[in-house]
């Protein structure tokens, strides 16, 4: 069996010998800039560590670790187009660095990519891969139109909330765990149980950024209340909202909307209403229960509990748990 580091590595040295044509220049350029920006791996780390779950083959499985990374990363691209955001991971996004119709072109370009990777696996475990790929794909779209749909709607319920970051960003990683899991021979009622386990991860690890951006420590790399300043409809925001008694509602959706306010003030006057209605303790107890429902999924796995300590440790790397 290998070591989470040892997975982590055999991602990025796949990825790095990833060759893209010298021309056009424009087109390929960016994407290797892209792919060689670091970020946590953990769409492809899923993969390979659903695999392991299965099979001691997970070299098998590092195409379809390549093509989920380079999906994701080709999510951000457009991701950051739609969003207006200058930098991602600490440098200049793509859009940026070369241009709007450049970041465009270079994304559609990553997701053939993606495609081409996943035809590197195995002739029969082909057409499975691809049909499990392609719902993952769609989903991710669903729930980043729902977002953006979010932006212009005036109410959007907890329950609309969930379900939203539960396609754009649960489906990635179930899509992710599955995939893995199917290379590696799993059934398909495991590979139900690694969905549900990927699913309730992913929820648990937004609501954790959503809680983060609001009350988290400016060490992680990322300014405090960036959400509040955007006016973003986040899971504190929601339940703000659904528990807030009319005048208190009315308050709160000043505050978020109100571009001219002191950002501290905003910050602040919307931290202090979240406070009251006892948001941030709600959130932790949201995130405490999604992440134990998804450790309960692994228990419920045919395997020895030796094969699920490496996804276990993981997942509580993920969110920042020492078990």
């Amino acid at each position: 069996m290998y070591t989470n580091d040892q997975l982590q590595s055999l991602i990025e040295n796949y990825l790095a010998q990833a060759e893209f044509p010298a021309e056009p220049e424009l087109l390929y350029a960016p994407i290797a800039y892209s792919l060689a920006g670091g970020g946590k791996r953990l769409r492809p780390m899923l993969v390979l560590l659903s695999h392991a779950l299965f099979s001691d083959n997970v070299q098998q499985a590092l195409p379809a670790a390549g093509a989920v990374e380079v999906f994701h990363n080709f999510t951000l691209l457009h991701d950051d187009i739609m969003d207006n955001a200058a930098i991602r991971r600490g440098k200049p996004s793509v859009h940026a660095k070369w241009g709007r119709n450049v970041a465009i072109l270079s994304g559609d370009a990553m997701l053939i990519y993606a495609y081409r990777l996943l035809s590197l696996l195995p002739a029969a475990q082909v057409p499975q891969a691809l049909a499990t790929f392609d719902t993952m794909a769609l989903e991710v779209c669903e729930g980043q139109q729902y977002d953006m749909d979010f932006e212009q709607k005036q109410k959007v319920s907890v329950v609309e909330y969930m379900h939203m970051i539960e396609l754009k960003t649960s489906a990635l990683l179930a899509g992710s765990v599955q995939i893995g899991a199917q290379l590696g021979g799993a059934s398909e009622e495991d590979c139900r149980k690694l969905r549900r386990f990927a699913i309730e991860l992913g929820l648990a690890f937004q609501l954790q950024d959503d809680l983060l951006d609001s009350y988290g420590d400016e060490r992680l790399g990322k300014a405090i209340g960036g959400d509040i300043l955007e006016g973003k409809k986040t899971y504190l925001a929601v339940t703000a909202m659904s528990r807030a008694d009319e005048a208190t509602r009315e308050e709160l959706r000043t505050l978020l909307n109100d571009g001219g306010i002191d950002p501290a003030r905003k910050i602040a006057g919307v931290k202090a209403l979240f406070d009251r209605l006892d948001v941030p303790h709600l959130a932790e107890q949201q995130i405490e229960l999604r992440f134990e429902r998804a450790l309960a999924q692994l228990d419920t796995l045919p395997v020895d509990p030796a094969r699920t300590a490496p996804l276990r440790e993981f997942a509580a790397g993920l969110m920042g748990r020492k078990k």
